[in-house]
């Protein structure tokens, strides 16, 4: 199966934003209008589209209105949500809203069975989860806590509920730019073998991308780039390019 490109749309007060490190203070405004870039990403060659409502992650109101003009505007492109996804009716809403899959992050961390529920529930297909590593341990409530357990022990708990999809971000690279944790995803990999991998935090380069696609982890399935495409460091059919080991 071939890894795909995913790029980030973070949604904050109504924008798309980028985040230093998961710290809200530090948002960067890139687009007043995320229907708008949703749309030209799919112009510019994405196959499908990672929608983070970081208000929801922040324990504010949820943006489901907003996700469903993107997921109509982009359509057939499939589109991913996570942010702020506490219980099964918050998986439900988003699914109706459009998204082909919802991401649970807090809600797994602090009960894994729940993520079994949302597999049991909506399919294998239609639900990941986020393991978002900080400091070592499982983040949660928009990565302002590292209080979860570590990746391999969490990764293999959540297999065990049924779950299938897992993206899997190092905290500390997201948004830097300096490259993927190479080493934090091979861990998630061998404790959770039939688990297909996102791997998410520190794109920045297309030689990242080309490393990950080199990596010897035949269980990723795709890679999340926010900032390096907002800044123009490459175009989105470069990075899957990389991704496939054409360029």
């Amino acid at each position: 199966m071939t890894a795909l490109l995913y790029p980030a749309i973070d949604l904050l007060e109504g924008r798309a934003v980028r985040l230093h490190k998961g710290d809200r203070e530090t948002a960067k405004r890139y687009a007043d209008d995320p229907v708008a870039q949703a749309r030209a990403f799919v112009e510019q060659g994405a196959r499908t589209l990672h929608v983070v409502d970081l208000d929801a992650a922040f324990g504010g109101a949820r943006q489901l209105p907003l996700i469903r003009r993107i997921a109509d505007a982009v359509a057939p492109a499939p589109v991913q949500v996570g942010g702020g996804i506490r219980d099964l009716a918050a998986v439900d809403a988003t699914l109706q809203a459009g998204a082909a899959r919802a991401i649970l992050g807090t809600a797994a961390v602090e009960r894994p069975a729940l993520a079994g529920s949302a597999v049991a529930r909506f399919s294998a297909e239609r639900i990941a989860c986020g393991i978002d590593v900080k400091e070592g341990r499982a983040a949660t409530r928009g990565w302002t806590e590292a209080k979860g357990p570590a990746a391999a022990g969490f990764a293999a708990e959540l297999a065990r509920e049924g779950v299938r999809w897992l993206v899997v971000t190092a905290v500390a690279r997201d948004g830097t730019l300096e490259g993927f944790d190479l080493a934090l995803l091979g861990e998630v990999a061998r404790a959770a073998p039939e688990a297909h991998l996102i791997a998410s935090g520190g794109a920045g380069e297309l030689s990242h991308l080309r490393a990950l696609a080199n990596a010897g982890l035949p269980t990723v399935r795709g890679a999340i780039a926010g900032t390096a495409l907002y800044e123009r460091r490459f175009t989105i059919r470069e990075a899957q390019a990389a991704l496939e080991g054409a360029c």
